[in-house]
């Protein structure tokens, strides 16, 4: 699996440009005024891992297939979205389908560019957003306990946790705090992400700075990762024109471009990165001479659910998983030295699964 990330922010803060570049198609229009992004656009792009090219390198992978990521471009959010202004239902409905917010914040100076309230402050224009997910969220959980009075009356257990939960993420709702701030039992975590309110998404803030901005970002990007070191969330400093250019450029060509201003890596890169923590994601590893694939999993995911990432006869028919770490089966070479050194291991249903690691599922058909 990969994840699904939803990209908002107001109009005019540089989110279709962003998504353009990332996505490396001109789909989302970019346009000088709201809602030029109508539907939603989706795009899937490579994650980019320099380890995967290793192993494919040393196993002489006919193929590498690496894992993928999908960015949903939604359409600008303004004040007032919780009541439908503007296109405000039709957005907060696309949001509620990804598994990651990542924010994007206008922090760049440029009076040809319009913002929708005549001013560039990010930090403010972070809680407009915020603001309009928790009204939205207060409206959808005052809805849901009216339609609950009848089953909780009854005793109907599921009902009884529903509220209980919904009633907890109104009470911080209330005093102004996002959803996310509830502390959930682990036994309700999966009734807690059924409820798909809007304000318990992970939230990253994307920066997007001018180009000679790019590497040490401004005084913008640092109010924005004071507020996101005092909620709890991650930032990136990214300049979308630079991420738009290095687009359209061939890979070295892009690779002299980075280094002329002054970047060690693109945007993209910082950007998976930070929804991979932020996410709790890892990467393993099927290397062969036909392909060499990455896999993304959660963090504490054990080797039946990781094999069924791959296909679901794997999970239920799985016997065992052949493992070797990263850095044994590229330090000896490939996998028949690893295995002569005795690196190659034999895990059963309990092995958690580690980030970077080379698998082989065994398993009944």
């Amino acid at each position: 699996m990969g994840f699904k990330m939803g990209i908002v922010g107001l109009p005019n803060v540089g989110k279709s440009t962003l998504f353009n570049a990332l996505t490396r198609t001109a789909a989302a229009q970019a346009a000088n005024f709201p809602f030029c992004t109508i539907e939603p656009n989706v795009g899937e792009v490579a994650v980019p891992d320099a380890r995967l090219d290793r192993l494919a390198a040393i196993a002489r992978s006919k193929q590498i297939i690496p894992t993928r990521m999908t960015f949903v471009d939604i359409a600008g959010l303004v004040k007032g979205a919780s009541k439908g202004e503007g296109l405000g239902n039709q957005f907060l409905a696309n949001i509620r389908e990804v598994d990651a917010i990542a924010h994007v914040l206008r922090c760049f100076e440029d009076g040809d560019v319009t913002h929708v309230e005549g001013r560039v402050d990010p930090v403010a224009d972070a809680d407009t957003i915020e603001t309009e997910l928790m009204l939205a969220d207060i409206e959808s959980i005052e809805k849901r306990l009216q339609g609950l009075v009848r089953k909780v009356r009854g005793g109907d257990k599921e009902a009884l946790l529903q509220e209980r939960l919904l009633k907890a993420a109104l009470a911080e709702l209330e005093q102004g705090r996002p959803a996310r701030v509830v502390e959930v039992d682990p036994e309700d975590l999966r009734a807690w992400k059924m409820l798909q309110l809007l304000t318990t998404k992970p939230v990253l803030y994307v920066c997007n700075v001018g180009e000679s901005e790019a590497a040490e970002g401004n005084a913008h990007s640092r109010a924005v990762a004071q507020m996101a070191a005092a909620q709890g969330n991650a930032h990136v400093i990214i300049s979308a024109q630079i991420e738009e250019e290095i687009s359209q450029l061939e890979p070295d060509e892009a690779e002299m471009f980075l280094t002329e201003m002054g970047l060690s890596e693109a945007g993209l890169d910082r950007l998976i990165r930070a929804g991979y923590d932020l996410l709790h994601l890892e990467t393993y590893f099927t290397v062969g001479p036909k392909e060499a694939r990455a896999w993304t999993i959660r963090q504490g995911t054990a080797a039946p659910q990781a094999a069924g990432v791959i296909h679901g006869d794997f999970e239920r028919g799985f016997i065992r998983a052949e493992t070797i770490a990263y850095d044994d089966f590229v330090g000896l070479g490939g996998e028949q030295a690893a295995k002569e050194a005795g690196k190659m291991r034999a895990e059963g249903k309990s092995y958690v699964v580690k980030d970077g690691d080379v698998l082989h599922f065994l398993f009944n058909t």
